[in-house]
């Protein structure tokens, strides 16, 4: 079942329909490449372009018997051209026809992933910007480090955004070859204009050197970009399940009217949008790795590539599409708990202010070692009593001396650790 966040588009590319569709097309062009070099009678390309079909269920029926798909779909075609037909599919073999109408299909989703890329890009720019000043406590280890700000953490995520986007559309330009060169790739029995009308038509460009199939190098490459952008939502997606945790509470997903998050527990808000995202992108690292199998054929090519292709193509990305139509969809109703951020903050204790403290003393003659000596007794008091930091270093005379009459509140002002934010806003955005 296509999920109901995926665009109606993604689910018709992968139809039978769909992909018969442009196997016929490729059929046609090559018959039309092949006239225009004397070799299919004007007469006959005319009827070939005039009544070239098939019936989806007399495909089905014939491969029952023929039990090669490519052959019953030729003689579908053969039924409704008639004496015609004879030209059609000469000289090629079924990965020529196979290969290059994959190549279109995949060309087609992937326009419509980076589609998907660009809108979540544009929600997480328009949250980033919203939150450029909205300060919290970052964590490394999931323990308290020093401030940041909710934008900034979404400004890179927005970052991230646009290496997988660069990615992905270097491995949609790599996959967008297609062949049509004969048995083993040597144009015995077809010229290599043919290919490149065919392709030319199509969108695609030739491949420079197939053997009977396009490199599969290629679609793994396009694969795996698909399953780092599928990877870098599930980072996204699970730090905000971790600042959903009733614990932190610092940001949530939308809870709509109506929504029931639990069928025992009215109360509960679970962030099931994010888990199942995580979910999708162990899918969509999976489907890579077959990729990755399928580049080693045997000699010229086997056929072990291609059932599992049937699978991971289709389902890779119908799961990017509907995990990027979802994240944005996060990302637009992700509610940010200001006032919770601050909470923490305080919660601290202002134990974020080490650094700062320790930095003040080197400034004013103190060795490092010393420093920390001093930093880090002050703060194992303020972890141990659960008093303030600040409290702390007020009351530890040997400290406080070193510190001389240096002001305290500025090396606790959250918002003086992002004092370089709107530079790197412009590394990020642009002016």
């Amino acid at each position: 079942m296509i999920p109901r966040y995926t665009h109606p588009d993604m689910a018709a590319i992968w139809t039978e329909e769909n992909r018969l569709r442009t196997m016929l097309r490729v059929e046609v062009l090559a018959c039309e490449a092949m006239a225009a070099r004397g070799e299919i009678p004007a007469e006959d390309l005319a009827d070939i372009q005039r009544k070239a079909d098939f019936d989806l269920e007399k495909v089905a029926e014939y491969e029952k018997t023929l039990k090669h798909d490519v052959i019953a779909f030729l003689t579908s075609v053969a039924d409704h051209v008639g004496p015609a037909a004879r030209h059609i599919h000469k000289g090629m073999t079924s990965s020529d026809v196979l290969d290059t109408a994959f190549a279109v299909q995949l060309s087609q989703a992937g326009a419509l992933i980076l589609e998907g890329v660009d809108r979540v890009r544009a929600a997480t720019r328009a949250r980033a910007l919203e939150h450029r000043d909205t300060p919290m406590i970052g964590r490394t280890h999931g323990i308290y480090a020093e401030p940041i700000t909710v934008g900034l953490k979404l400004a890179g995520w927005y970052a991230e955004l646009d290496r997988g986007r660069e990615r992905l559309e270097a491995a949609w330009r790599g996959i967008r070859f297609g062949k049509i060169s004969g048995a083993v790739g040597t144009y015995a029995f077809i010229h290599p204009e043919v290919e490149e009308y065919v392709c030319e038509q199509l969108g695609l460009s030739p491949e420079p050197l197939s053997t009977q199939i396009v490199p599969r190098d290629r679609h793994a490459a396009f694969f795996s970009a698909l399953a780092l952008l599928a990877t870098s939502i599930e980072r996204f997606a699970t730090e905000i399940r971790h600042l959903q945790h009733s614990d932190i509470g610092e940001m949530s997903e939308a809870f709509t009217a109506g929504q029931k998050g639990s069928s025992a527990m009215p109360h509960k808000r679970n962030p099931i949008l994010t888990e199942n995202l995580t979910g999708q992108a162990r899918l969509a690292r999976g489907y890579a790795s077959v990729a990755m199998d399928n580049v080693a054929l045997w000699h010229e090519r086997d056929i072990s590539h291609s059932s599992a292709e049937r699978v991971i193509a289709p389902d890779a990305c119908v799961t990017v599409d509907f995990q990027l139509r979802r994240f944005e969809r996060v990302v637009e109703g992700l509610v940010i708990h200001g006032d919770r951020m601050a909470d923490n903050l305080e919660r601290t204790r202002g134990l974020y202010a080490s650094q700062r403290l320790l930095l003040a003393l080197v400034e004013r003659g103190v060795s490092r070692e010393a420093g920390y000596r001093l930093v880090q007794r002050a703060a194992a008091r303020a972890w141990d009593e659960g008093i303030a930091l600040r409290t702390a270093v007020e009351e530890d005379a040997e400290l406080r001396s070193q510190l001389g009459d240096l002001a305290l509140d500025p090396l606790f002002d959250p918002l003086a650790f992002v004092a370089h934010r709107d530079r790197v806003y412009r590394r990020v955005f642009g002016e």
